[in-house]
């Protein structure tokens, strides 16, 4: 009886330790999913790094639409060989108080959920971290992980730089990527020529470049870009270009 019962007891116990074969192929993909998750951390960490001072050879969105269209239009072009006034034209457009936040504009925000709007309140740096680390679409998976990079990227990046990344790594036409393929597709003149009038088409072109021409500007692009000249003028003034202005 003492031995039944301790083979029995025995074999109890032993049955506690073994593991269920869908419990251990649960602990299996567990396992892969977060050393992938590191990876990819890692990954992006050294991308930040690395791209503080290596430009961006290029971004999934512009592979995905070179692959589509068979070819883009892209030239990398240094900030300081740009004008001025693009640099501003397009912070006046779409992030007049960069140079005041660290990445997200909380105000912005704020006034986006009290109106009950649904319009984006992203701000250049987060709209930099979309193009160069992460992939075009509204899913919550891309917005958490650009909440993530945002500050690590303002930290690592002077405002310069994430303005200067900016201006070559945006859309302002199908297949024409940054501000030097857009001064020469547009106006036939290099960036550095611009006037401020056509660096204020080129920055409206932005929210919808498919959908916009400045070359051949509709009433509406006109009243913007007018709109955008002025204000681009209103942050030299006021300071808030000294960011990333030389």
């Amino acid at each position: 009886m003492v031995i039944g019962t301790m083979a029995r007891a025995k074999t109890k116990g032993t049955s506690k330790t073994r593991i269920r074969p869908g419990r251990w192929l649960i602990r299996f993909i567990g396992r892969w999913l977060r050393r992938i998750a590191l990876t990819l951390v890692a990954l992006i960490c050294l991308g930040v790094s690395l791209y503080t001072f290596v430009n961006p050879p290029t971004t999934f969105y512009q592979m995905s639409e070179s692959i589509r269209l068979g070819g883009i239009d892209r030239d990398w072009v240094p900030i300081e060989d740009m004008a001025p006034v693009m640099a501003r034209s397009v912070v006046a457009a779409e992030d007049a108080n960069f140079c005041l936040h660290w990445g997200f504009d909380m105000a912005a925000i704020r006034q986006v959920i009290e109106a009950g709007e649904n319009r984006g309140a992203s701000t250049l740096s987060q709209q930099v971290v979309k193009n160069v680390f992460l992939w075009h679409g509204r899913t919550y998976t891309r917005k958490a992980l650009e909440g993530l990079i945002t500050p690590a990227m303002e930290l690592v990046w002077s405002k310069r730089r994430i303005v200067e990344v900016y201006l070559n790594v945006v859309e302002f036409d199908e297949g024409v990527f940054g501000a030097e393929a857009a001064a020469q597709h547009y106006f036939g003149v290099s960036s550095r020529d611009l006037t401020a009038t056509q660096a204020a088409l080129l920055a409206a072109v932005l929210p919808d470049p498919k959908g916009r021409d400045a070359s051949r500007p509709s009433s509406f692009m006109q009243r913007r870009s007018a709109s955008i000249r002025d204000g681009a003028e209103t942050i030299r003034v006021d300071g808030r270009s000294d960011c990333f202005e030389d």
